[in-house]
């Protein structure tokens, strides 16, 4: 593998490895082929779905397919070995209580005499959750994004996933609904099942809130439909992970750690960055060989991701390292160095951190409990990953007593005068 020098990373290259994917999902191709599927979704509804279907998942169905029924969640649970039924089990587990433990709690308090405020947290009035198979087998995902709109209370729980080329659902999907209670599954190719969740269908209906990952166009479309006041939790586009270490680091772990985000796809960014070039020559080395161990299609995933938007970038020190890694902003962020906790004090831009190289990638994504559906594309910056709180709104309450009311008056008066609204002064001088 190649590796280069952060302080010679300029100009394009650096704009290539901060932007990612992201590039891709605003190209101008992409973003109107997303217009072109809400439009033909809004015109003609589950018709349009079928096409789509068609079209870029080849297979045709029917209307009455559109829906996965009793029958086929029920058949999947026989067919699916009983170690994948318990990990999944335990997997919901965990990200329950981690969201149980997350959910605030309604409050109300008399903050000074006579003035009382609180806040009410109620649901969204329904979810559309995305799950990709276009890659591979993602129950894990399913479990991330469904388990915090159930521990939120959300009623009405809508899951688009797209077909197999047999026309089924990938049955570990449907086996993690039928753990969650959620019995709302759709199959339809992924783009147009996203517009339809926004819009509306006359089989899928249009929900408030949606969220899924997927490749540009599925992040686009969702883009796209923001324009039409659905709610996106966050921008979910192609894995990215780094992998910060120093010089203490064990190479081998570190490379295992740098592989484990590659194989996701070719639209995959992996990173270690290091202030060790020793580290850095053997990680390289060690991945060229771990490379040969997996399956072709994974190979050239792996390849591709670390070849187009990852690498290994060796910084003069590891206050480098970190600056680049808080501009970069990563969906996955695990941290190698002498003190973990220490490197954590100094992050600040990252969908999750993971501390220690006994804690790789692939705990947090299946087994930890901790979001897993994280922010792509810089959006760590501000954004979050998909927990109970991206499920509930907080809606302000307050109450005034007489003294309350008039303590608040001459702040209404004066502020209401120098607006040039005299009804607001009149709701309090005339009372």
């Amino acid at each position: 593998m190649e590796i280069v020098r952060l302080r010679e990373l300029t100009g394009e290259r650096r704009r290539e490895m901060l932007g990612r994917a992201s590039a891709l999902i605003v190209d101008p191709e992409v973003q109107e082929a997303s217009r072109r599927a809400l439009a033909a979704v809004r015109e003609r509804g589950d018709e349009a779905l079928l096409d789509y279907t068609e079209r870029f998942d080849g297979l045709r169905m029917d209307r009455s397919s559109l829906a996965v029924d009793e029958g086929e969640i029920a058949r999947a649970r026989e067919r699916l070995p009983a170690a994948v039924i318990d990990a999944l089990g335990r997997a919901i587990t965990r990200v329950r209580r981690y969201n149980e433990r997350l959910r605030p709690r309604d409050w109300m308090e008399e903050l000074e005499p006579g003035i009382t405020a609180g806040v009410k947290f109620t649901p969204a009035a329904a979810a559309g959750l995305y799950v990709p198979s276009g890659k591979g087998r993602f129950p894990s995902t399913a479990v991330a994004m469904l388990t915090p709109a159930v521990v939120a209370g959300v009623p009405e729980i809508r899951l688009v996933v797209p077909p197999r080329p047999d026309g089924s659902v990938d049955e570990a999907v449907l086996v993690a609904c039928d753990l969650l209670g959620v019995r709302t599954v759709y199959r339809c190719n992924g783009v147009a099942g996203i517009a339809a969740l926004a819009v509306g269908t006359e089989t899928i209906p249009a929900v408030p809130v949606i969220a899924g990952p997927g490749n540009p166009y599925v992040a686009a479309v969702q883009l796209a439909a923001q324009a039409l006041g659905v709610q996106m939790l966050a921008l979910l586009g192609p894995t990215e992970a780094v992998v910060l270490a120093d010089a203490s680091a064990d190479p081998h772990r570190a490379a295992l750690d740098l592989l484990n985000e590659a194989e996701h796809g070719a639209d995959s960014a992996a990173i270690l960055i290091t202030d060790s070039t020793p580290l850095a020559r053997r990680v390289g080395e060690l991945v060229g060989e771990m490379l040969a161990d997996l399956p072709e299609d994974r190979r050239r995933y792996a390849q591709a991701a670390l070849e187009g938007f990852g690498g290994i970038i060796v910084a003069d020190s590891m206050a480098e390292a970190i600056a680049f890694v808080n501009e970069y902003a990563p969906e996955h962020l695990l941290v190698a160095t002498r003190d973990p906790q220490e490197t954590l004090a100094q992050i600040r831009h990252a969908g999750e951190v993971l501390l220690g190289q006994d804690t790789p990638f692939s705990a947090g994504n299946y087994a930890i409990g901790i979001p897993s559906a994280l922010p792509t594309s810089r959006t760590a910056r501000a954004g979050s990953g998909i927990t109970v709180l991206s499920f509930l709104k907080a809606t302000s309450v307050a109450s005034l007593d007489a003294r309350g009311l008039a303590a608040v008056r001459p702040v209404i008066e004066a502020l209401g005068r120098y607006e040039g609204f005299p009804a607001h002064v009149m709701a309090v001088t005339a009372r």
